[in-house]
């Protein structure tokens, strides 16, 4: 057993099974909570058996089951009522310890200082950091209930919420705009690729909130903690409410690393990583460059996700490396992806083909990352074949790159803006909500069916911008979005299919394909990316200058024959 104390009435552990309740009995612990809800795993014995065992040594049993990345405020009390209630002291147990600890230190956040329980889940060995906002949160004041008020409030300040609200302001300055963003670092996220594959600097991107934060809004550092579109407020988690004329949602999405058990606490380490992932994207140029033989696989998770082509664009910009090395007869390269398709577009999948043969990289269809054991370099696949059967197969790799699942952020899955699968339910064309008239999404967290890119959010904006003047001034929404998105496949160091496409996978260049021919591979399209949309997005993208992404306006006719305007 893996006992860890976190203080004095409760100490965590990885998984236990029904034998260990007599040892843990003997170790003086007289109480057991377990946090893992049934069926997680296959070896996973039952809470039932576990209970059966404890009563059996004397011991009191709670079970909390939670989902690490939902984990809620009743799951919360429920576990300091346990603590308060159960004799001492107690024995918490997920798959690894971190749902225990978390609950933990939640519970336990408002009592003591968010940096002692912190620190207190450190030295047990779970880096709890990303919790740092809720716990200061729980240890502030509670706010009078005073609501202040703006034109337009935005949530969230990525690339698709600064976008807006500069495109906004360029149309009109004097709109009094509340940007709502907790993070005090704002990244260029399209570059992550770049770093995993040792062409960009991790310095090159990220730049200060406070720097890219446009001039003339107001930026409340907290996070969203509630959504009231009814009475046109929005609840934070500092406690204060703002109210709104116009609601702009751009939370993005969640990357959720725990729905893969043993993904988190492998990442950056024996050989598993992610460019997904700011921390872990320098690790990834790392495994590359000091692998010389072994098995390299990569993977992809089901739809949807952001930035269809990253987890593809990890395995080529990988094997450019290992062909320029001549490494690839002793290094086997395998891709597995969820989906049935290299690419959802038809007309750039043989480019991309050359290059899967290129680097000899096999490719499974149908296989779903289910597990990772990172200490003994072995990945567990979901595979379902042709006629729907699904079996699990275990895969040795000596480097695996991992694109997680995906899915709305937590506070606007259960919101009234939520609709199918907890995306932002809009109109596509308008991106305006479907039931809320004065509510717009852009961005990764609606459910438009464009692919998620900063490419999309870059026309997007423009297109949000003029509807929340229109709807301002209640005239009619003039804007409409193609669903245009760009994926820029690094198919090689030094070149990229350039795929741009929008609703239908239509094909929609930017450039004359004499100077850029999407469907084949181009240096010039490199210099695009390497150079050119760092740029773009720092300069252009952030500060309302819209290069190639001007609105299209439908004029009055068209307006009264679509329907188009504020409801």
């Amino acid at each position: 057993m893996d006992i860890r104390p976190l203080d004095n009435l409760l100490s965590v552990s990885p998984q236990i099974t029904p034998q260990d309740m007599t040892a843990i009995a003997a170790a003086g612990f007289r109480s057991v909570i377990c946090d893992r809800p049934n069926g997680e795993a296959a070896d996973q014995p039952s809470a039932g058996s576990v209970e059966t065992a404890a009563r059996e040594a004397g011991l009191s049993f709670r079970s909390i089951p939670v989902v690490a990345s939902a984990i809620s405020d009743a799951d919360i009390a429920q576990f300091r009522q346990a603590l308060d209630t159960l004799p001492g002291p107690v024995l918490g147990y997920c798959r690894t310890g971190t749902r225990a600890a978390t609950l933990w230190a939640l519970a336990s956040a408002g009592k003591r200082p968010a940096a002692e329980l912190l620190e207190a889940a450190a030295k047990a060995g779970y880096d709890l950091g990303a919790l740092r906002p809720r716990l200061d949160a729980a240890s502030r004041p509670a706010r009078a209930a005073t609501a202040s008020s703006c034109d337009v409030l935005i949530i969230g300040g990525g690339a698709a919420g600064l976008a807006a609200a500069s495109s906004l302001l360029k149309r009109r300055p004097s709109c009094a705009v509340t940007v709502v963003e907790p993070s005090d670092t704002h990244y260029y996220q399209p570059g992550w690729t770049m770093i995993g594959g040792g062409v960009f600097k991790p310095e090159r991107t990220f730049r200060a909130m406070a720097d890219v934060m446009p001039r003339g809004v107001t930026w409340i550092q907290s996070s969203a903690a509630g959504f009231d579109p009814v009475n046109n407020e929005m609840n934070l988690a500092d406690g204060r409410r703002i109210r709104y004329r116009a609601l702009v949602v751009a939370t993005g999405l969640k990357l959720d690393w725990d729905a893969i058990p043993g993904l988190r606490e492998s990442l950056g380490h024996h050989g598993v990583t992610s460019n997904y992932d700011f921390k872990t994207a320098p690790y990834t140029w790392k495994l590359v460059r000091e692998l010389k033989r072994g098995t390299a696989l990569f993977t992809q998770p089901p739809m949807p996700i952001k930035c269809a082509g990253a987890p593809q664009k990890a395995m080529y910009l990988s094997g450019s490396h290992w062909f320029d090395e001549g490494r690839l007869a002793d290094i086997k390269i395998e891709f597995h992806n969820a989906g049935a398709v290299l690419f959802g577009v038809k007309e750039y999948v043989p480019a991309l083909m050359e290059y899967v043969s290129k680097y000899r990289a096999d490719l499974h269809f149908g296989s779903r990352l289910i597990l990772v054991d990172g200490p003994r370099h072995v990945a567990t696949f979901a595979v379902t074949s042709a006629d729907g059967r699904t079996v699990e197969e275990a895969r040795s790799f000596d480097m695996l790159h991992v694109c997680p699942p995906q899915r709305p952020v937590d506070v606007m899955r259960d919101s009234p803006l939520a609709g199918e699968g907890g995306w932002i339910d809009v109109d596509p064309a308008s991106l305006q909500h479907k039931r809320y008239s004065n509510v717009f999404a852009l961005g990764d967290a609606s459910n438009a069916p464009n692919a998620k890119t900063a490419a999309a959010a870059r026309k997007q904006a423009p297109v949000v911008a003029e509807n929340l003047v229109a709807l301002l001034d209640e005239r009619p929404l003039p804007a409409q979005y193609d669903g245009y998105g760009s994926c820029p496949l690094t198919v090689e160091r030094g070149k990229i299919v350039l795929a741009e496409f929008g609703y239908g996978g239509k094909l929609m260049p930017s450039f004359p394909r004499w100077l850029i021919d999407g469907t084949r591979p181009s240096r010039l399209a490199w210099h695009l990316k390497e150079e050119i949309l760092p740029e773009l997005y720092w300069k252009c993208m952030l500060r309302g200058r819209e290069w190639l992404c001007e609105p299209t306006l439908l004029d009055e006719h068209a307006m009264a024959s679509t329907g188009s305007g504020a409801r």
